[in-house]
């Protein structure tokens, strides 16, 4: 088994009229987003806690479907985003979901 870590995109969302204390917190992976992974809370803390619970069933969805994901792929193509911006993978000051698959 192999554990892998995903960058997490949080941000305060609200409709463009909408008053800013009535603003939720999106969080979503980026590189699984199209796959469904993101979800949303009224804090910070809640939409992370429910991003990580989406992400878990979606890889308990996708294994029992049958489905792979190339994730070393998905990982490569986040470092090489990342290594393109003179960043690299170490430390992170970001949220980060981690799958054990």
């Amino acid at each position: 088994m192999k554990t892998y870590s995903f960058q997490v995109v949080l941000e305060k969302d609200k409709w463009p009229d909408e008053p800013d204390e009535n603003a939720v917190w999106r969080a979503y992976v980026p590189a699984l987003e199209h796959k469904g992974a993101s979800s949303w809370g009224y804090t910070e803390k809640e939409a992370l806690k429910n991003l990580q619970d989406a992400v878990d069933i979606l890889f308990e969805y996708l294994s029992e479907q049958g489905e792979e994901i190339d994730l070393e792929s998905l990982l490569a193509d986040e470092e090489k985003k990342l290594s393109e911006t003179g960043s690299q993978i170490q430390v992170s000051d970001i949220p980060l979901i981690a799958v054990t698959v």
